[in-house]
């Protein structure tokens, strides 16, 4: 691991910490907005170096409803997210019309997968921290530590046992991956998990049965893999490395949360159907 990587690393992670811990959930909206509006420039930096012209402001536009999520009425926040996909098709076709072709069909498919991929995902991880009386006394605020464990502590196991121990490639996607990370990844995200989770149980009044814990963090870990897979599949179209170099030694927004921007959506869903019962 790089100097630069493990500095990184040093500095952000106790912010981070800092601002989901003491946080509420309008702070969490503000934060993902902004992380939001990081990602979809970079995004759209990307795609220029192929030519590709994504109409960035209806991004930026959609990344600030995010700060605004949980001001609107409860009943009809899913609603608006509903109705939000269909209005940017309506808006993109109609910028096409007005802008006499000069913006192509090609332009906004990338500029619709951007800011499903981006700005949809992020979403959910703020709708997540602003739910309260999930199933196991759970809240959001803590459910969201599922979501974190799953990605970050996936990568970190994943990295470790890949460079020690890999010795057979997962995917030419992402050539420096191995099936023994992949595989050590899942293992060590579920084996911390089930520690936090133990913590919860003891100390923060909830009562989550460890074989669900296990079963959650298995399948959000192999979600959160997924999405690092997506997240390269993405560069290699537009050839790039990494989507920029905002963090020294982990690449860019993107980079960062890939993973955690591909879980939050599943994460959600399964949260909220074990709370309805189903």
């Amino acid at each position: 691991m790089s100097f630069k990587r493990l500095l990184t690393g040093i500095i952000g992670f106790p912010i981070v910490l800092a601002v989901l811990v003491l946080g509420n959930k309008y702070t969490i909206d503000i934060l993902m907005a902004v992380v939001s509006i990081f990602a979809i420039y970079e995004y759209t930096k990307c795609a220029k170096k192929k030519n590709i012209n994504v109409i960035s402001w209806l991004g930026y536009l959609a990344s600030v409803l995010i700060a605004v999520l949980h001001l609107l009425p409860k009943e009809l926040i899913l609603v608006i997210i509903a109705a939000l996909f269909p209005l940017m098709i309506f808006v993109l076709f109609l910028h096409v019309i007005i802008t006499e072709m000069k913006v192509s069909f090609k332009d906004i498919v990338y500029t619709l997968f951007g800011m499903a991929y981006i700005v949809g995902f992020l979403m959910f991880f703020a709708l997540l921290y602003g739910t309260e009386n999930l199933a196991w006394n759970l809240t959001g605020k803590i459910a969201i530590w599922y979501i974190i464990f799953s990605a970050w502590g996936t990568d970190t196991i994943a990295y470790l046992v890949g460079k020690n121990f890999g010795k057979h490639k997962f995917s030419k996607v992402s050539p420096n991956k191995t099936i023994e990370g992949c595989v050590g990844g899942t293992v060590g995200a579920v084996v911390a998990g089930m520690i936090l989770t133990v913590i919860l149980n003891l100390y923060a009044g909830t009562t989550i049965p460890l074989l669900y814990a296990g079963i959650i963090l298995a399948v959000l870990s192999i979600i959160g893999q997924f999405g690092d897979f997506a997240a390269s599949v993405v560069k290699r179209s537009f050839d790039v490395k990494d989507f920029s170099e905002l963090f020294p030694g982990h690449g860019g927004m993107i980079d960062r949360i890939d993973s955690i921007m591909f879980i939050a959506p599943f994460a959600y869903v399964i949260f909220i159907l074990i709370s309805l019962g189903i």
